[in-house]
This record gives structure tokens, sequence and C-alpha cells, in this order.
């Protein structure tokens, strides 16, 4: 759990926000590659928008699923599978829409969908 410290009303106490978000852990992670695996989603990533129509998008589900090995590993891949989107939009490859809407992603919550630049 992240906590967050929030600019109160002048006349309420200091308190801290505690943000769980399902992004709250990949904004504070580097964007360096860890393992095989890392690389191994951001290949996901782009195979499976170039077999898509210009403009088109997937969800980092869709590549933790292609790049899983168990039934269910694809649920641990989603962290790793947004940080290697994260990257991809370092590299200028790609970009992280919110409601069709492209966002920074260090700052996007909630679902969220990648597609070619």
């Amino acid at each position: 759990m992240v906590h967050r410290r929030v600019s109160p009303p002048p006349s309420a106490p200091v308190a801290l926000l505690a943000v769980s978000s399902p992004t709250a852990e990949c904004r504070l992670r580097p964007l360096t590659l860890e393992n095989n695996r890392d690389s191994d989603l951001e290949a996901a990533i782009l195979e499976l928008l170039a077999g898509r129509a210009g403009g088109a998008s997937i969800c980092s589900s869709e590549a933790a699923r292609a790049v899983a090995e168990g039934e269910d590993e694809w649920k641990e891949l989603m962290e790793p599978a947004r940080r290697a989107a994260r990257r991809l939009v370092a590299a200028g490859e790609v970009e992280i829409t919110r409601k069709s809407r492209v966002v920074d992603p260090s700052a996007a919550k909630g679902p969220t969908r990648v597609r070619h630049r």
C-alpha cells in the first residue's frame, strides 16, 4: 500500500491518504528490464498491435495472457505487462490511453489500453 500526503483544508489536521490502485505499484517501479519475461511482454505487446487495424488498441492483460505459461499466471504478469507498456511509451513506440484519450502512464489510474503511436 502506498501512502501519499494530501493537502487538507487549513482547519483540518494533516492526514495520510492510503492509495491502493492496480497501477500504484507499477508507477513506483523503475522502467528497466528485470528478466527475459519483461522483453517477452514488450514483444507480445508489439506483436498484438501489429495484428490489429491501425489505431486499434489492446489491453495489457492480452500481452500477459500471451506470455503466461499457466492458466492463471497471467494475473501475476499484469504489473510486469503494465511496466512493459510504460517502457514502450518511453521508447516512443506506443501510447497508453484511458477512455480513448492519451494519458501519462505514470499517473494513469483505472483500466488503460495500449496503441501504436
